[in-house]
């Protein structure tokens, strides 16, 4: 019963959160605009033309967005943490956000620069493939290495490889591509659309759909494969589909704002430890809220800390997320000992 009103509570105040997160990012900004005037914009023809435009054609759309791959950054690190048994797991550490940001640097350069030709579709399938290549170069190792530190210092090593072949193709691009490139490749939502916004909600809600769908398998393969095999779980599919749905977020994330840092890890550990429960039917949910949480209140101090310059939204969740995870790796060594 307590842990069942500790759930009740804790979605609710996750639920109040990610509400003023997301009114809090659309009202603040170079332009202050009154909750009215937002009300105004959104569901009547009144109100302010510029506060309309500026509303509907940049702070909407960026707010929706950080609040959906937000959570889809947060549910991916979770089913990779579920995968590898590994608490530190995650789309960052693994190297997969960069794998999927050196094929969309790929894209951009050698399609997109030298074509014209650009579509939000292309952006995901690139940053997809790019996630799946550098997956399935972990699993690899992951069949050889069975020390999952080593495992991590691999998908450190991917990441660095990846980011090293983007560095390259930033640096040989040609100037009218460095601009965009630079900036995503660091980490931004300021090229958040409202195409974007449809393209992100219907990958992140199918997935975020079918991760849910997959609860109850997720539940019974975190107590190890026989148990899941006695259960009368396929192991094998169990694998691909965890491994296809956290790319496919990741990828999602990359495509549309670039490699952010942290979420993946450290917004599954902080809801474990605030809900004291391991089951996935309830972390899953809680994951995607906090989650979008965590990257709305990070986009909103990227752009206000130093406004009107905006700093890259990775700077600030490393600097809140990496203290979580050291935190982490401290009571993990606790534990064991």
């Amino acid at each position: 019963m307590e842990n069942k009103k500790r759930t009740i509570y804790v979605f609710i105040i996750l639920i109040l959160l990610a509400g003023i997160a997301f009114i809090s990012n659309i009202c603040i900004g170079n332009v202050e605009i009154s909750l009215s005037d937002v009300l105004k914009a959104l569901f009547s023809e009144e109100g302010n033309e510029k506060s309309r435009i500026i509303i509907t054609n940049i702070r909407l759309p960026r707010s929706a967005m950080t609040f959906l791959l937000g959570g889809a950054l947060a549910v991916s690190g979770f089913l990779l943490q579920t995968y590898f048994s590994n608490p530190i797991a995650g789309p960052y550490i693994l190297g997969i956000s960069s794998g999927a940001k050196m094929m969309v640097a790929i894209v951009l350069v050698v399609i997109v620069g030298k074509t014209g030709y650009s579509s939000n579709m292309m952006l995901v399938l690139a940053a997809f493939a790019g996630a799946l290549l550098a997956t399935g170069f972990i699993i690899m190792i992951s069949k050889v290495v069975r020390n999952m530190a080593t495992l991590l210092a691999a998908g450190i090593m991917v990441g660095y490889i990846c980011s090293a072949i983007t560095d390259f193709l930033i640096a040989f691009a040609d100037d009218s591509d460095i601009v965009n490139l630079h900036s995503w490749s660091q980490g931004s939502f300021s090229g958040a659309n409202m195409a974007g916004v449809a393209y992100s909600a219907v990958i992140v809600g199918g997935g975020f759909l079918l991760v849910m769908l997959l609860s109850k398998s997720l539940d019974a393969f975190r107590l190890g494969e026989t148990y899941a095999k006695s259960m009368g779980i396929n192991v094998k599919v169990c694998r691909i589909l965890i491994i296809m749905l956290s790319s496919v977020l990741s990828a999602c994330v990359t495509a549309f704002a670039g490699p952010i840092s942290f979420i993946g890890i450290a917004v599954p550990f902080l809801v474990r430890e605030v809900l004291k429960s391991s089951k996935p039917l309830i972390l899953i949910p809680a994951s995607f809220l906090a989650g979008s949480v965590f990257c709305m209140s990070s986009d909103l101090l990227a752009r206000q800390l130093f406004a009107p310059t905006e700093i890259n939204i990775s700077a600030v969740t490393s600097l809140f997320g990496a203290p979580i995870v050291i935190i982490m790796i401290i009571k993990n060594s606790h534990y064991r000992n």
